[in-house]
């Protein structure tokens, strides 16, 4: 694996500075399109799967946090209040959840209406120590993929096994590869909620959806969120140091602290139970990964470039800037490395990392043809324009790691 720190600044995807501040990443455009690929990519994932997106501010009064239980458990890693005037304080936020509840109190349901699934990329900030910020895995900005699905009891276990399926699908789409999945379960102290009633519903719970899909898991004390127990998927970067990417968590806290309820078929009010997932979590620590694991060799759907085209010489140089214009239009990233960049073979290792090399020469424009390199090295016989560039756009809409 590769260090993602190193190689995403050679590759010109994002950079720090100190006068922005330690923590606080900026993505170049080419770390842009990766991010923003990402993020649709998910939002699309997670559309099809029946949830509503939503949008929430990242700043919220004090008091939502001392009612969600944040401010009491959670408060070390918190950025201090903003102070706007007398009794009157904002905090950034550490986490969506409270948001997403208040949310969902703001309008009445109805047992028909549920599981409701609420999704939303938004931004949060944990007030992380300087010694333990690291390029994109810990930061203190970070723009998280959550979203709580508010359901009933008989449908909690039916909500966590499909949140783990959309993360395997996920992760066959990036290539990525779980380490191990933990069950988090709360250890000694006084930093987690005394419900031991709550806890032992929502332990059970997650245990049988584990246990259903097969699912091989280790315990981790001392892991859950302060209010509830978590499956978390585990990733190891390149210095073998092991990350939660991925989570779903079941709650039985905040839908009490915030009286959140239902109109069941009997006409009364009833408590939801709402399930925490995040199907790649922090944005930024999902690219970190994926920098890691292809080494800046991403899948097609990923790739900042994912057409590389090379004109043998000067007079090709229109006609591959004509090609271009026809891979806009089918919203594939091309890019021409134009004859006076160098040789052919100086120009296909500047484009190494690219999926696609397709050589234009003179009978190529002439017979409206691809010589097609992939970037594992295989390279394909001359085949018509159009057929290649729907090929290649097929295998891209497909979320596909396979070339071809």
């Amino acid at each position: 694996m590769f260090d993602h720190r190193r190689l995403g600044r050679e590759l010109d995807l994002f950079d720090t500075d100190p006068l922005i501040g330690a923590g606080l990443p900026f993505w170049l455009p080419d770390g842009a399109v990766v991010r923003q690929s990402l993020e649709d990519f998910v939002r699309t994932l997670e559309r099809r799967a029946g949830y509503r997106h939503v949008y929430s501010p990242v700043l919220g009064k004090r008091e939502l946090y001392e009612l969600s239980g944040h401010w009491a458990h959670y408060r070390d890693d918190m950025f201090p209040p903003l102070s706007m005037g007398e009794d009157d304080q904002l905090v950034l936020r550490p986490s969506l959840c409270p948001h997403h509840a208040v949310m969902f109190r703001s309008r009445p349901h109805s047992y028909r209406e549920l599981p409701l699934r609420m999704a939303e990329l938004g931004g949060m900030y944990r007030s992380e120590r300087s010694g333990v910020l690291g390029g994109l895995s810990r930061v203190r900005a970070i723009q998280l993929n959550d979203a709580h699905i508010f359901c009933t009891l008989d449908q909690v276990a039916e909500e966590a096994r499909g949140a783990l399926e959309l993360i395997a699908v996920a992760y066959r789409a990036m290539g990525l590869v779980p380490s191990r999945y933990r069950l988090s379960l709360p250890g000694p102290g006084g930093k987690y909620v005394a419900r031991p009633e709550l806890w032992e519903r929502a332990t059970a719970l997650l245990e049988q959806v584990l246990e259903e899909l097969g699912v091989p898991y280790e315990e981790g004390v001392g892991e859950a969120a302060f209010y509830g127990p978590k499956i978390d998927v585990q990733v190891v970067d390149a210095a073998g140091r092991e990350s939660t990417l991925s989570t779903v968590q079941v709650d039985f806290h905040q839908p009490e602290q915030f009286d959140l309820h239902y109109i069941g078929p009997d006409g009364a009010r009833h408590r939801p139970v709402m399930v925490h997932r995040a199907i790649i979590g922090s944005v930024e620590r999902a690219v970190a990964q994926l920098i890691e694991q292809h080494g800046g060799a991403f899948p097609a759907w990923l790739a900042p470039v994912q057409l590389a085209l090379l004109p043998l010489g000067s007079d090709q140089d229109g006609a591959a800037h004509e090609l271009a214009a026809r891979c806009l239009e089918l919203d594939l990233r091309a890019e021409v490395l134009a004859a006076d960049r160098g040789s052919l073979g100086a120009r296909i290792r500047d484009a190494r990392l690219v999926p696609y090399q397709l050589v234009l020469g003179p009978r190529e424009i002439a017979d409206d043809t691809l010589a097609v390199r992939l970037r594992d090295g295989r390279r394909l016989d001359p085949q018509p324009a159009g057929e290649v560039l729907a090929r290649i756009g097929k295998q891209v809409r497909a979320h596909s790691v396979e070339l071809w």
